[in-house]
Parts: structure tokens; C-alpha cells; sequence
């Protein structure tokens, strides 16, 4: 009976990681036909409209191989659009910062409420990931207020700045720290090691794993960012890749599955690249000291 239920188990996990899989790799398959074969094989509102009139044989044939391979979506993509470039490209210069910034926000203040001890402390980090319970909406009316009276309206910096300061990083990265023991430290400072020698010459090297798990997640959130840009970049010409997704043309099915390929492809390279530390990293963040 163990054997019947790991058996049933597996293929459950199986029929849901295909379940997931299957729109990414339907997109990435349809990316790859001409736009002649993807009009064949859609037809959602005419055979919507033969329903109606009494027709029969409506389903739409989902088709995964392509008959030809072609490539003509991803040039036009990529050389005879150049705007998705110059979107592609404006959200690597909003998400990298974000990244870059909060790891080294939160790996400080992960270390000071972790390591450090000081009156309040406990008390302080409850407040702190207060901000972690409210939802964007919330804080969306006084960040836009700030925004505007620092004059960082239609500013990349209006999305940055904002998102470095974040208490996921700082909760995430705690607990991982809370994992290491205390007599590292300790030990460190018997040998004369100041707060920033320990910090950068033992937390450092052993929290990377949480590190590049948070780099993952962080990366996933703001690349898929559409409410920030939308408020705080007025001008299309700032905007990042998230939103030119949603302004291709409907006739152009072939270009929006090459364009959402594309899109997915960093997403995907990163999470293959840190599977195990990211793997690693979650697993250790949960752990208390």
C-alpha cells in the first residue's frame, strides 16, 4: 500500500507540474509558427458564433508542434520593433537597481535585528514588518504624494527608490541569519573583528544562498511590475517591457508569442541558473534560531 500511494502521489505532482508547464511551453512552441499556421488553428469567436447558429464541431485544435519552424516573429521583435528593445531594456535598468539595492539594504538591516543586540529590538522588527501587511494599494496614495513633492514623477527613481526599501528582504534574510549561531560572532570578536569585518567576512559568505534566493523572487516581482509604472511613468517612452506586452496588436498573435517567449526567457535562465541556492535558500529562511 506505501508503494500504491507514492505511486499516486507522483503522478499527481506530475499531472500538476505539466498542468503548469503547459502554457509556457505552448507559448514558446506557437512562438515558433508562422502566422498563417497560428490563425489555423485559432478561431475562439467564430466557432463561438457556430455555436450560436446550431453548427457543430467547435473546438479549437491547441497545436504544439509547428509544421514549419519559423523565426520571422522574433525578427520582427527584435529588429523590426525596436521599442521592445528599448522597453526590454528599461526594465532591466529599473529591476537590476531594485535588486542590487535591497539585498544590500535588507542584508544590513537582516544582520542588525538578527545579531545585534539592543533595547526594543524584537519590538522594533514587529513594527517594521508591519509595512509587509499592507498592500500595495495602501501605501500606493503616500508614496505618490512623496514622489511628487521630491519632484521624481515620470523618473524611473519614483519605482526604485521605493522598492529598495522593502521589509520582505529584511524578514527573509533574518531568519536565514537566525540559522547561524550566535558564536560565530562571538568567536570573531574575541579576535578583535569589528560589526562590519563580521558582517562582510562571515554573514556574508554563509547567507548567499538566501541571497540568491531573494534575488529570484525579487527579480520574478518587479519584472512583472504594471501598477508602478503605470502611476508613476507617465511618458510610454519610460515604461518598462510589462506593459508594451499588453498594447500588441490582437491581428499579431505570432509577435506576441515570440514577444511573451522573450519575455519569459530571463525569468526562466535566472531560476535555472540559482535552482539550488535558491532551493536552499528557502528551505534555511524558515528555520528559527
Amino acid at each position: 500500500m506505501k508503494w500504491m500511494r507514492k505511486l499516486v502521489l507522483t503522478a499527481g505532482m506530475g499531472i500538476c507540474a505539466l498542468a503548469m508547464l503547459f502554457p509556457i511551453i505552448l507559448t514558446f512552441t506557437n512562438s515558433l509558427m508562422t502566422e498563417a499556421e497560428i490563425d489555423d488553428n485559432y478561431h475562439l469567436i467564430g466557432k463561438l458564433v457556430n455555436v450560436a447558429a446550431g453548427e457543430k464541431n467547435t473546438f479549437i485544435h491547441l497545436k504544439l508542434i509547428p509544421d514549419w519552424v519559423s523565426f520571422g516573429q522574433y525578427a520582427e521583435v527584435l529588429v523590426q520593433k525596436p521599442v521592445f528593445l528599448h522597453m526590454f531594456w528599461n526594465s532591466v535598468f529599473i529591476v537590476v537597481p531594485i535588486i542590487v539595492g535591497q539585498v544590500i539594504v535588507a542584508s544590513l538591516a537582516a544582520y542588525a535585528f538578527a545579531k545585534l543586540r539592543f533595547p526594543g529590538r524584537e519590538k522594533l522588527f514587529v513594527v517594521y514588518l508591519m509595512t509587509m501587511l499592507m498592500p500595495f494599494q495602501v501605501t500606493l496614495v503616500p508614496n505618490y504624494i512623496i514622489a511628487d513633492k521630491l519632484g521624481l514623477m515620470n523618473t524611473t527613481s519614483a519605482i526604485i527608490l521605493p522598492g529598495i526599501f522593502s521589509a520582505f528582504g529584511v524578514f527573509m534574510l533574518r531568519q536565514f541569519m537566525l540559522h547561524i549561531p550566535y558564536s560565530y560572532v562571538e568567536a570573531a570578536k574575541i579576535d578583535g573583528a569589528g560589526q562590519l569585518r563580521i558582517f562582510y567576512s562571515i554573514m556574508l559568505p554563509l547567507i548567499q544562498p538566501g541571497m540568491a534566493a531573494l534575488t529570484v523572487l525579487l527579480f520574478v516581482d518587479n519584472w512583472n511590475m504594471v501598477e508602478q509604472p503605470l502611476i508613476f511613468l507617465e511618458d510610454a517612452f519610460k515604461q518598462p517591457l510589462s506593459l508594451y506586452l499588453a498594447q500588441i496588436n490582437e491581428g499579431a498573435r505570432g509577435v506576441a508569442f515570440a514577444a511573451a517567449a522573450i519575455y519569459m526567457a530571463p525569468m526562466v535562465l535566472l531560476y535555472l541558473y540559482a535552482e539550488s541556492y535558491f532551493t536552499q535558500g528557502i528551505q534555511l529562511s524558515g528555520i528559527k534560531g
